[in-house]
């Protein structure tokens, strides 16, 4: 199967694409189906004064790829090819629906995290933001020459827990660093023992990212 992900299904919430004033792309960790992201999609729009139209894609039974991030590339094969395929799809499919490029928000926790990132670094595309919860670039080393030449005017927020025990010790600094090289604009917040999780503050950043992309 060279497209394992290519038929799994998309929930939505909120109004449709071409009705609403902002897109945002939440992707589900390992073993995690996708309605699981609804409450933290809840929590993030809680208070936001615009209609935001959410997708969850899901991934071909709860796993985006099958061995860790810090794996070599083709470890992960085809299911990593997959997954970005999967997400870069949906970016196409709200812009081909009338939404602003700096209207789009594409973000995840865990697997998710790791796949926004490496999604959005890879097509350069200056969307409203990528909120990374607990994740980094893909890869058994950072390779540079795998993403956009620039990246002017993405801005991204990286959260994670120091230690995090699925995230080896500095490839979120080093995932920060990369971007950041490439004119990304990164936020990067580490939490003493915070586990493999997220917190409040993590959330409220998240929140001001929309509220940006609304007001923008």
């Amino acid at each position: 199967m060279n497209d394992p992900h290519g038929t799994t299904p998309v929930l939505q919430h909120g109004p449709d694409a071409s009705e609403a004033d902002a897109v945002l792309i939440m992707i589900h960790g390992r073993g995690a189906p996708a309605e699981t992201m609804g409450s933290l999609v809840q929590a993030l729009l809680d208070g936001q004064q615009g209609k935001v139209c959410t997708w969850l894609p899901s991934a071909s039974g709860h796993v985006w790829y099958p061995q860790r991030f810090v794996m070599p590339r083709d470890a992960n094969q085809p299911y990593l090819d997959s997954a970005i395929g999967k997400v870069d799809a949906l970016i196409d499919r709200a812009l081909e629906a009338g939404v602003p490029a700096h209207r789009i928000l594409v973000g995840g926790f865990s697997q998710g995290a790791c796949l926004a990132l490496d999604v959005t670094a890879r097509r350069g595309l200056a969307i409203g933001g990528v909120l990374a919860y607990a994740g980094g670039l893909i890869g058994e080393t950072l390779n540079a020459s795998l993403y956009a030449e620039r990246l002017d005017g993405l801005k991204v927020f990286l959260g994670s827990s120091d230690p995090d025990p699925h995230i080896p010790t500095g490839r979120v600094e080093d995932s920060a660093a990369l971007l950041r090289a490439k004119g990304a604009d990164v936020d990067v917040r580490l939490y003493p023992d915070l586990g493999h999780t997220l917190n409040e503050d993590e959330l409220q950043a998240g929140r001001s990212m929309i509220e940006e992309v609304l007001k923008s």
